[in-house]
């Protein structure tokens, strides 16, 4: 079984959260933590800064890891760190993606997760508690 290992930024602005709508490919139409494939020899960190550059445009910073989620996908597993971010210059632009919402507390269940950010929920609802 094909092994895939992302890394996934959580963008807070105040108390919202950045969720994206996938443009492509079997899951087209999911939401998700935007994010990518980690390259060779290169950091969860690092492939969570250039991924979102490349998919939204803006240049963020790792504020700190949020946790690690595996999900059993039907074709592969998927290995994905998240990361707390938040936006220090650009503005956020979909190229890739469908749409996007910034959600807080009370509209985080409002969008059709893929399975795999779904599990990462439980620690988003935690940075809502903790802003509290």
């Amino acid at each position: 079984m094909k092994t895939i290992r992302v890394s996934a930024a959580v963008i807070i602005d105040g108390s919202r959260i950045l969720a994206t709508e996938r443009g492509y490919g079997e899951y087209k139409g999911g939401w998700e933590f935007p994010g990518g494939k980690r390259e060779e020899g290169e950091s969860g960190e690092d492939t969570v800064i250039r991924e979102i550059k490349e998919e939204l445009g803006a240049d963020i910073a790792v504020d700190r890891f949020l946790c690690t989620v595996e999900y059993q996908y039907e074709a592969f597993l998927l290995i994905m760190d998240c990361y707390v971010c938040h936006v220090v210059s650009g503005m956020i632009t979909i190229t890739e993606h469908i749409a996007m919402k910034w959600l807080d507390s009370n509209t985080i269940d409002s969008v059709e997760w893929l399975p795999a950010d779904l599990a990462v929920l439980p620690y988003v609802r935690s940075l809502f508690h903790d802003a509290r």
